[in-house]
């Protein structure tokens, strides 16, 4: 992928996955509606979806859908290869899937390794063609950039510290802020990048 401003991958809020209709590729039948996107945020990735059924019977399914299982995430749909895809959980990929969702991590502060406060996040910032977790959407802090209050897109590292309420991300991260999607996923290889260069300069 370019590392320019020119990246056309597809990113997509988990806000806006939540209520897609989950589709069978094999025969085009729509299986369920996504209910939660349930993200591992010490991994840095979705970990699956739960689901709702679709029609007069809406209401939580007792089965799951893995990432493992999913084709594609979509702007208008989640696509899996059949109606197979979703497992009763408790075993498998399925017993990581839980009914928390993104929610574990929206309201939690961000804080620098340095010490500093970016702001709350309040949402997830999801690549749709892999399922990874790029980064997060913040309501920002009063002294960051001047943009009290506005929602801003910071890129995570693959993988996160997490403690209790705080999200703690390397200092390094913040030039790589922007204040909209376009152009997010270019920054996100930038800092991703930046964060090799340095292991590898302390090796």
């Amino acid at each position: 992928m370019s590392a320019r401003g020119d990246d056309k991958r597809l990113l997509l809020r988990a806000t806006e996955i939540s209520g897609l209709p989950v589709v069978s590729i094999a025969d085009g039948e729509a299986v369920a509606d996504v209910k939660d996107v349930v993200y591992d945020p010490e991994r840095g990735g979705l970990v699956g979806f739960t689901m709702n059924k679709r029609g007069f019977l809406k209401g939580p399914m007792k089965a799951v859908l893995p990432i493992s299982s999913v084709v594609a995430i979509g702007r208008d749909a989640v696509m899996v290869a059949d109606t197979d895809a979703c497992e009763e959980k408790g075993s498998g990929p399925a017993a990581e899937v839980s009914a928390g969702g993104v929610g574990n991590v929206v309201g939690n502060e961000v804080l620098t390794d340095a010490g500093r406060r970016l702001g709350k996040v309040t949402d997830v910032v999801v690549a749709a063609d892999s399922g990874a977790v790029l980064g997060y959407e913040l309501e920002g802090d009063e002294d960051l950039q001047g943009h009290a209050g506005q929602r801003l897109f910071l890129p995570i590292p693959d993988t996160l510290a997490v403690s209790g309420q705080a999200l703690m991300v390397p200092a390094t991260a913040e030039p790589f802020i922007r204040d909209d999607l376009s152009g997010f996923g270019a920054a996100v290889d930038e800092f991703r990048a930046e964060l090799a260069r340095g292991r590898s300069n302390r090796r």
